[in-house]
């Protein structure tokens, strides 16, 4: 899990420091921010057509960036065209192939946080998929906010929710939403997040974190370490799966 800093571009000497630290750590699986590259669409109340095609551009080339990390397996988010609109598509890379996972189906409408104006969803999502062995589910950033969403994940046999996301300056609320998502579902929570503030002055509030199956934290990125590398044991998902409150009936 990472912190991604704002306007993060897929080369020059920013993203190769990560690239750097990333190969130190040497992680099987690797959760990146949500839409890691380029400027905030959703910052700006009124679509452009113009921007939304840079966006798209920019995240292509951050395909061949993250490719190029030999991770085996990462999943992240990008901007794909969707009608008039588009639409935030969950991915993995798995040794370079492509993987649709999710579109996001929930989208606030704020300042700071226009997604409706930008985006919509062109396919179904919350569905488990297998990645190097683990099931996930994937969350993007507000889906995170609704307990069902986690609980059914682990009714379908998820053992790790990924949250890939780009919130604001306060965290307590994500921590409580990550803790609980965990709680309700049985299912480790790992999410990454944008980390500092645009030349707009808009905040990212960044705090990559993880929590146990029974809701107890089990990492959180710090001022000194923006990439944290944790272990995970599915079998303690499932475990944690058959006891209070995961087994309660509907």
């Amino acid at each position: 899990m990472m912190e991604g800093p704002v306007d993060l571009m897929p080369d020059g000497a920013t993203w190769e420091g990560l690239a750097e630290r990333i190969g130190e750590l040497s992680p099987d699986l690797l959760v990146t921010n949500e839409m890691p590259f380029g400027p905030w669409l959703a910052s700006s109340s009124v679509y452009d057509p113009e921007r939304a095609a840079e966006s798209v551009r920019i995240h292509e080339a951050g395909l061949v960036a993250l490719a190029a990390l030999n991770v085996p397996a990462i999943v992240s988010s990008r901007p794909v065209p969707a009608g008039e609109r588009l639409a935030n598509e969950a991915f993995a890379l798995q040794n370079g192939r492509y993987t649709p996972l999710h579109h996001k189906q929930y989208f606030p409408e704020e300042p700071g946080f226009f997604e409706a104006t930008w985006f919509h969803s062109a396919q179904d999502g919350f569905e488990v998929f297998d990645l190097g062995g683990v099931r996930l589910g994937v969350l993007l950033c507000t889906e995170l906010m609704f307990n069902e969403r986690s609980r059914r994940y682990g009714r379908a046999g998820a053992e790790l929710i990924v949250v890939p996301r780009a919130s604001g300056a306060s965290t307590g609320r994500w921590l409580t939403a990550g803790a609980m998502a965990a709680l309700v579902s049985g299912c480790y929570v790992v999410s990454s997040n944008r980390a500092g503030r645009t030349a707009e002055g808009q905040v990212f509030g960044g705090m990559a974190f993880a929590f146990q199956p029974d809701g107890e934290p089990l990492a959180q990125s710090t001022d000194t370490e923006s990439i944290v590398l944790i272990e995970i044991d599915p079998a303690r998902s499932r475990a944690q799966q058959a006891l209070y409150p995961c087994y309660v009936r509907e």
